[in-house]
């Protein structure tokens, strides 16, 4: 073990790598309880809790083991926040629609997104698009991402409420332009419990968070838990004779729809995936990389990260195959660099924890909703962090940067931000280039390939 991972060459100890790779699945085991409530969606997308907690564990267990064996490298993987949220509100925002996308057909659309982003590695046109993207849009996606989300947790907790009050009647399933005078979001009704309980449930993770306890997010769901027993909100009839064994013959496991993601809409939604993906898993590889020190040898350090790339675009087709959306690396990963874990010993203890927590759920399956709505709104506290890494006095990057925040929550589409961000961009950039008389930007060729693609993207879907 000493030598397979270099542990001494890399200044640790076994002791100190196995409780580095236990604090980091303390601070992202959250994952368990979150994913299988949003990709269920509490049974409105048609996918099941049990088979999706199944699929979130081994994902996380065994993509988390081949990134400490193959990369020696120690970072987390599991199905990630803010693709599981879009992966949910695609399946359900077109139920009834003339061409509604079912949770298979998300599923195939995240594995060929796998395939696209495997493809991207090996050929390294993967890390061109990174370079091409300016750094500004980039953070602009993480901080977009983060409301999104948090606009996911305020939804299930009921603390958002749509009271719209409208001139003319809406058409269920429609959509409608809405009057100046005309209300969208209100606070949710104090009276509701699950209301209550989010509340709770913020309050004891940003405490547990200030004080700097490690599984913060993961204590705080338990405690919110704690409290939804005590005001008698936890259905415990799922324990009654309930299996702690395993189930694997419930896992979704290639439960893929090839034949019917032909279409326009599935389109723009593996290259959704795909654009998301590529700069989530970059920021979160190359800053962990930075905290444990990998890059003082810049090419060393390079070559780690492109290995550890390879084994995440694996991991997003291995996801979709077990049944789960894109699997990706967890900044909570620097948890456990902060602890001192330093080799891929790190990231085989967390993926050992997370193959353990299988025979854990039942526990899992009583966590009310409340509690883990509380952990996304926190979350997207986090991913808010990127805002200042934003330059907003320079209206070039500020405006569109803007576009891609505003555009993901308020049009419920991480696509749609993404999209009038690189408009925004490069019309700005451009015309700022040719007629001004400061400041030259940089486009990158990519990027007029990508201007080209999402008028085509709107213009082919009627501008939906």
């Amino acid at each position: 073990m000493e030598r397979f991972f270099k542990i001494k060459e890399n200044g640790s100890t076994i002791s100190t790598e196995i409780m580095a790779g236990i604090t980091t699945f303390m601070a992202m085991a959250y994952i368990l309880a979150v994913n299988p409530n949003i990709l269920t969606a509490f049974g409105q997308t048609g996918m099941v809790w049990y088979p999706v907690f199944l699929a979130t564990a081994i994902a996380g267990g065994i993509f988390t083991i081949a990134m400490g064996i193959f990369v020696n490298f120690p970072v987390a993987l599991a199905p990630g926040m803010g693709l599981n949220a879009y992966f949910a509100t695609v399946v359900v925002s077109t139920a009834g629609s003339e061409h509604p996308i079912t949770w298979q057909m998300a599923l195939t659309a995240v594995f060929i997104s796998g395939i696209i982003f495997f493809l991207l590695t090996i050929t390294h046109v993967r890390q061109m698009l990174l370079e091409a993207v300016p750094d500004a849009l980039k953070h602009a996606i993480t901080v977009g991402i983060g409301l999104f989300i948090t606009i996911v947790g305020l939804k299930n907790s009921g603390m958002l409420s749509v009271s719209v009050e409208t001139v003319n009647d809406i058409p269920k399933g429609t959509f409608t332009p809405l009057q100046g005078f005309e209300t969208v979001f209100g606070l949710g009704s104090f009276s509701n419990p699950d209301v209550l309980l989010t509340i709770i449930g913020l309050a004891l993770i940003s405490i547990l968070m200030i004080l700097n306890v490690r599984g913060a997010i993961l204590f705080g769901i338990l405690g919110t838990t704690v409290a939804a027993i005590l005001m008698g909100r936890v259905d415990f009839s799922s324990l009654n004779g309930a299996n702690w064994v395993p189930d694997l013959t419930q896992l979704s496991f290639f439960e893929f729809d090839f034949a019917g993601i032909m279409g326009v809409g599935i389109v723009s939604i593996i290259l959704t995936f795909t654009f998301v993906e590529l700069f989530d898993t970059f920021g979160t590889l190359v800053g962990t990389a930075n905290r444990a020190g990998f890059m003082k040898n810049r090419e060393e350090g390079n070559k780690r990260v492109g290995k550890a790339m390879f084994v995440d675009s694996v991991a997003v087709a291995g996801g979709a195959a077990l049944g789960t959306s894109t699997v990706t690396a967890f900044v909570e990963s620097s948890a456990g660099v902060a602890e001192g874990g330093r080799t891929g010993l790190t990231s085989v203890t967390t993926g050992i924890c997370f193959l353990l927590s299988l025979f854990l759920a039942p526990a899992v399956a009583v966590i009310p909703g409340p509690a883990t709505a509380a952990a996304l709104i926190v979350v997207g506290v986090l991913m808010m962090q990127a805002v200042t890494e934003i330059n907003f006095k320079d209206l070039v990057i500020g405006i569109p940067a803007f576009m891609t925040i505003a555009f993901m929550p308020f049009t419920y589409s991480i696509a749609n931000g993404i999209s009038f961000g690189i408009l925004g961009y490069v019309l700005l950039a451009f015309v700022a280039n040719v007629f001004g008389k400061g400041e030259k930007y940089k486009i990158h060729w990519l990027m007029w390939v990508l201007f080209v693609l999402v008028i085509v993207r709107y213009v082919a879907m009627g501008g939906h």
